[in-house]
């Protein structure tokens, strides 16, 4: 198995891509090799199966879509309150607005799990450690509210991300900041 950990990484971001733009079908090795720009039959040096390409691209999406922690204490530099939960959320949504292949991808392995139950384990293992590590930074970082604050939260934002990721012109930018303003009011306890 060929070991070049930035062409692997760049097979990873073009298959965000494929998955993005073609969906979970799409996502063959060929697709991977076009969309990378590399020889044919590169893809398939890199990763045994198609099972363990979107096992990885799990992890790298989670990875690509991890702030910089340098930003994150920046941000939490205000203090664990309300307002930073919305201030918080809100930067959420200009992220997913600034990779939005990567949380399209995010949608396309939910489905990919549903339809592909060897896979379903993996994939939905990555997304409860993402929920596991954002509810530990909820309540162990001291914001207000608990664990079921974090996890309708964490719903909330996932269907209004959902809707405004696919379908950018529903609701508009202007609706968008008001619902996220009015999830946290409603959701996130004053302190």
């Amino acid at each position: 198995m060929v070991r070049n950990a930035e062409r692997r990484r760049q097979l990873l971001d073009a298959s965000v891509e494929v998955l993005a733009g073609q969906g979970s079908r799409g996502l063959t090795f060929g697709a991977v090799d076009r969309s990378a720009g590399v020889p044919a039959g590169t893809a398939s040096n890199y990763f045994t199966s198609r099972d363990q390409l979107v096992d990885e691209l799990a992890t790298h999406v989670f990875e690509r879509l991890t702030p910089d922690p340098d930003q994150v204490a920046a941000r939490l530099a205000a203090g664990r309150t309300r307002d930073t939960e919305r201030d918080l959320m809100h930067w959420l949504v200009e992220r997913a607005m600034g990779d939005r292949s990567a949380h399209l991808a995010l949608f396309e392995l939910r489905l990919e799990a549903t339809r592909n139950p060897r896979l379903a384990p993996a994939v939905t293992k990555h997304f409860a450690g993402n929920l596991a590590g954002a509810t530990s930074d909820h309540v162990d970082g001291g914001f207000p509210g608990d664990a079921s604050t974090v996890l309708v939260l964490y719903l909330a934002m996932t269907g209004l991300l959902l809707e405004h990721l696919t379908m950018p012109g529903l609701l508009g930018e202007d609706a968008v900041r008001r619902v996220v303003d009015q999830v946290v009011e409603r959701v996130v306890p004053v302190g």
